[in-house]
C-alpha cells in the first residue's frame, strides 16, 4: 500500500457510511438514524445498512422468510449444537451465539454454499448471455470437478422449505425472475443426468440474483441468519444440568488411529 495513503488516515476517520455524533445525532448512509430511518423493521434496516440504500419494503420481506424459514430450533444440526454445547458449559449467551455462528459457514452447508450458489448463477446468465446452452455450462462445471451448490442435500432428498420459499416469492412479486426459472430448469437437468435433488440455497440463491444481490451483500446479510434457531437451543441446554448436552464416556470412543507409544526424550 502507497504510504501517502496511511498518512492521509493516520489520526483521522475516513468514511461515507456514517457517524455517531454523541448528544446530538446519529447519521447512516446520510439519513438520521432515530428520526428518519425509525420506521422501519430491524432487518430492514441492517440490508440498508450493508447496501447503503434501501432496497424496498419486498426485498426487506423475501430475505425476512430466508430468515424464518431456517429458524430450526434443533439443536442436533447446523450449529445448533454448538450454541447447545455452549449453554450445556454455562458460557455466556453472546460468546454462545458468536460460536455458533462462526462454523455456519462450513464448505457443506450455511454461508458460503449459499455465496457459491449465487456466484454460479451470475457466471451461468453470463454463458446463456454469450448464446451459450444452461446445461453444457452445468456439465462444463462438473467436468471440471465443481460442485453444484443448492442441488443435493445431505441427510435428505427433499426441502421443505421451498414451497415455503416460493409462496413468499409468489406473495412479494419475485416468482418470475430469470435466475429462479434458471435454477429449476438445472434441477431439471441435473435430476435426470446426475440424480441430484434440490435444496433452498439454489431457490434462495436464484432470488438472490433477481434481486441484484453481490456476493459479499449476500453474505453480509446471511450472516446472523441461523441466530433465531441457536438461541432456543442455548436456553434449553442452560436450563438441564451443566454438561448434559450429549456426555460421552471415554470408553465409548471408537478409536481406529495409531496405538498407544512411550515417547523417547
Amino acid at each position: 500500500m502507497n504510504h501517502e495513503r496511511l498518512y492521509k488516515t493516520e489520526s483521522r476517520l475516513v468514511t461515507r457510511i456514517g457517524k455517531a455524533f454523541l448528544t446530538e445525532r446519529v447519521v447512516m448512509h446520510g439519513k438520521d438514524l432515530h428520526h428518519e430511518l425509525d420506521h422501519l423493521e430491524w432487518l430492514h434496516l441492517y440490508i440498508y445498512a450493508i447496501l447503503g440504500r434501501d432496497p424496498g419494503k419486498n426485498v426487506a420481506n423475501m430475505l425476512n422468510c430466508y430468515w424464518v424459514g431456517s429458524s430450526y430450533p434443533d439443536p442436533s444440526i447446523w450449529p445448533n449444537h454448538v450454541a447447545a454445547l455452549a449453554g450445556s458449559v454455562r458460557t455466556t449467551p453472546s460468546l454462545g451465539m458468536m460460536a455458533g455462528l462462526s462454523i455456519s459457514e462450513a464448505s457443506i452447508y450455511g454461508r458460503r454454499p449459499e455465496v457459491r450458489a449465487l456466484d454460479f448463477f451470475y457466471r451461468a446468465s453470463n454463458w446463456c448471455d454469450e448464446d451459450g446452452k444452461l446445461e453444457e455450462f452445468v456439465d462444463h462445471e462438473k467436468n471440471l470437478g465443481r460442485i453444484l451448490f443448492g442441488y443435493g442435500r445431505p441427510l435428505a432428498t427433499t426441502d421443505e422449505r421451498i414451497v415455503f420459499t416460493l409462496d413468499k416469492a409468489k406473495e412479494y412479486g419475485f416468482s418470475e425472475g430469470r435466475h429462479l426459472k434458471m435454477a429449476f430448469a438445472v434441477y431439471e437437468h441435473v435430476n435426470k443426468k446426475y440424480g441430484y435433488s434440490m435444496n433452498v440455497a439454489a431457490v434462495h440463491a436464484a432470488l438472490a440474483a433477481d434481486m441484484g444481490f453481490t456476493c459479499e451483500e449476500y453474505q453480509l446479510i446471511l450472516s446472523p441468519g441461523f441466530v433465531t434457531g441457536m438461541a432456543p437451543c442455548f436456553k434449553d441446554a442452560r436450563s438441564r444440568p451443566e454438561g448434559s448436552f450429549f456426555p460421552i464416556r471415554c470408553e465409548s470412543i471408537v478409536y481406529n488411529g495409531v496405538d498407544k507409544r512411550d515417547w523417547e526424550d
